[in-house]
């Protein structure tokens, strides 16, 4: 399998995007609602295959204590793969130095640990109501 590593947000398809993160209850948006989350991260990895967008993932971060890790996805035809370990492991190693969170659907909890991530007792959240109905029904809360 030939796949291309892509570090930022030029001559990205949105809408191939936004589909494959829709495809895990990942987004409600339109693509130009995730173009402007992807745009204004400070990290970004996009997977393609012949132009193709098969995984995806973005972190938020200071640089210096603190980063967030988000919209990880890869697409169903290409998991179990090691991509979605590449795509976790590429953001990891651009904010090394600081502690990394995430929040996970609870059916890849163990998935993160084999990463390194460790589940907290203390993380606390508020989401927007348009998105509070669906995350309970996922298992969030």
């Amino acid at each position: 399998m030939k796949y291309e590593i892509k570090r930022d947000t030029t001559e990205i398809d949105w809408s191939q995007v936004n589909q494959l993160l829709k495809n895990f209850g990942l987004v409600n948006e339109l693509p130009e609602k995730t173009k402007a989350a992807f745009e204004h991260s400070q990290e970004v990895v996009f997977l393609l295959e012949d132009e193709q967008i098969i995984g995806c993932g973005r972190a938020l971060s200071d640089y210096v204590s603190q980063a967030a890790i988000y919209n990880i996805a890869i697409a169903t035809e290409y998991q179990s793969m090691g991509l979605g370990t590449l795509v976790v492991e590429t953001l990891v190693e651009a904010v090394k130095d600081c502690n990394i969170t995430l929040y996970t659907h609870p059916d890849t909890i163990k998935w993160y640990k084999k990463l390194g991530f460790e589940q907290m007792k203390s993380g606390m959240a508020i989401f927007h109501l348009s998105h509070r109905e669906e995350l309970y029904q996922m298992g969030f809360f």
